[in-house]
């Protein structure tokens, strides 16, 4: 999970500059799409706006009222 967004872009661009597939000694190993990472990204990046509480409604009643 990136921390702040210069991390979060940084990380994309590694992603999107390194080869999709690599094969060593018979050894295959496969990243994720970008567009795969981009998704996960927003999703954690909605999902810790959502933890810091978002919208409160209150209803204010001046003093002296009934």
């Amino acid at each position: 999970m990136a921390d702040t967004n210069e991390e979060a872009i940084a990380k994309l661009e590694a992603a999107a500059t390194n080869p999709k597939q690599v094969t060593v000694d018979g050894v295959t190993v496969q990243t994720h799409s970008l567009k795969d990472q981009i998704e996960l990204d927003q999703y954690l990046a909605r999902k810790k706006a959502a933890q810091k509480g978002g919208m409160r409604f209150q209803k204010i009643v001046p003093p002296g009222t009934a």
